[in-house]
């Protein structure tokens, strides 16, 4: 049984896709500093969860020293991209900086597999849709230049010591589990479908909407909407590609179906059966009008298609996780889960 090791994998994404690496029947290890990750997402028997910082080139010497893996998934970046126009030295830092000192952890122990969580902000402003990975690279924020900038890194690191990675570049992860065990749970919340949810529930009075005159059908951003489930499978496949031999890659993880944000409300009124308030405001600094993937390369080379990634479905998932935890963990971690030493296994 091949061992995995997911950094990050008490976030959104991460805890989804080591749901889907249990299932799939390989041993996962969970690497998280919990400073945006939730110990209560790690929810699988069998699954430790090791609580460092992968900054910490000490700790991380040691945990490659301790333990065997066979490949590694990095989902540990920080994500907001209003913030990182405010503060891109923080994206620098954690994104490029404490990745790097976690590569060289990696080198050192002869770990050369690996699965990285990057963007379709790698992309910027686009001239032609939907977006292909022939699309040429010019980030508008430090958030899409940091994800950028270590996909540069992990073609070096293939070049010098055969470190063979699969860049996911993802475009706007969605829903939650059908059993609303886990799901998206954001502080402060960003997401627009949360966000949405959270006015239909009451948690909030009115969802904002970014602009209004962006050239599009509605005059409001449009993204392409991929369930989480099927982000989760595209990580399993590109580790099963890793695995099994294969080279580096780069590729799109969407639907190639782009919505609005108008669009995403009105599904949520239709799902919730509740009326939204809604406030229109200025546009935010970094924000591309559209952004909808081409996902071939990813059917090719991955086998990959997404399944759950219908609209209404997403919402629907997101409102079942919404309704059940009010969008958030409980404090206290799972009764099967134990702290020791920092590791809770």
């Amino acid at each position: 049984m091949a061992h995995i090791l997911v950094a990050g994998g008490a976030g959104y994404i991460g805890s989804h896709t080591v749901r889907a690496l249990v299932r799939a029947g390989y041993q996962v290890t969970v690497l998280d500093n919990l400073v945006h990750g939730h110990s209560g997402a790690v929810v699988d028997k069998g699954v430790s969860l090791i609580v460092e910082d992968m900054g910490d080139i000490a700790a991380m010497t040691r945990l490659f020293a301790d333990n065997s893996y066979d490949a590694v998934i990095n989902f540990a970046g920080y994500i907001n991209v209003g913030e990182s126009v405010g503060n891109p030295l923080k994206y620098y830092q954690n994104n490029v900086g404490n990745a790097v000192q976690f590569l060289m952890a990696m080198q050192e122990a002869g770990v050369d597999k690996l699965v990285f969580s990057s963007t379709c902000a790698t992309y910027g402003v686009i001239d032609q849709l939907p977006i292909t990975e022939d699309e040429s690279q010019a980030p508008i924020n430090a958030y899409g230049q940091s994800k950028l900038m270590y996909e540069h890194i992990l073609d070096d690191c293939d070049t010098a010591w055969g470190l063979k990675s699969v860049c996911l570049r993802y475009f706007n992860a969605c829903g939650a589990s059908e059993d609303a065990l886990i799901g998206e749970d954001h502080s402060p919340e960003t997401h627009l479908i949360p966000l949405v949810l959270q006015a239909a529930k009451g948690i909030r009075e009115s969802i904002i909407v970014y602009g209004t005159d962006y050239a599009t059908a509605d005059g409001t951003c449009i993204r392409d909407y991929i369930h989480v489930n099927d982000l989760a499978d595209a990580h399993v496949k590109a580790v099963q590609r890793l695995l099994g031999g294969g080279d580096s890659l780069k590729c799109n993880v969407g639907t190639g179906n782009g919505f609005s944000v108008n669009e995403i409300i009105e599904s949520a009124k239709k799902i919730t059966g509740s009326e939204i308030k809604v406030e229109y405001g200025a546009r935010r600094e970094g924000d591309p009008p559209e952004l909808v993937a081409d996902p071939t390369v990813a059917h090719n080379e991955l086998q990959w298609s997404p399944t759950c990634s219908d609209i209404d479905n997403v919402i629907r998932s997101a409102w079942k996780w919404m309704q059940n935890n009010d969008g958030h963990y409980p404090r206290e971690r799972p009764s099967h889960h134990r702290a020791h030493g920092g590791i809770f296994s």
